[in-house]
């Protein structure tokens, strides 16, 4: 799986396609937003619904730095995601 990396204030985040797949398969795909390790691991997660027909580690290799950062802005926290392991 691609990863990306990009400095958001200060902090060194990965983004990753998250693999979760919703009833929107076909034009809305979640970012998981990664930083650190082990018990200090942060995680964010966010969907966004790429231009045109391509997949999404595709569509997520061809963004620039400053709409990631902007579908960062966006994120929410990993409490309750589905992406991040969240079950009802």
């Amino acid at each position: 799986m691609p990863t990306r990396r990009v400095h958001i204030d200060g902090a060194e985040w990965q983004v990753y396609p998250s693999g979760f797949l919703t009833q929107s398969v076909g034009d809305e795909f979640g970012l998981i937003f990664v930083r650190g390790t082990g018990a200090e691991r942060e995680l964010r997660v966010t969907r966004y619904s790429p231009m045109g027909t391509r997949s999404r580690e595709q569509a997520l290799a061809e963004m620039d730095d400053a709409t990631v950062i902007a579908l960062f802005r966006a994120s929410q926290p990993s409490a309750r995601a589905p992406e991040a392991g969240y079950r009802s």
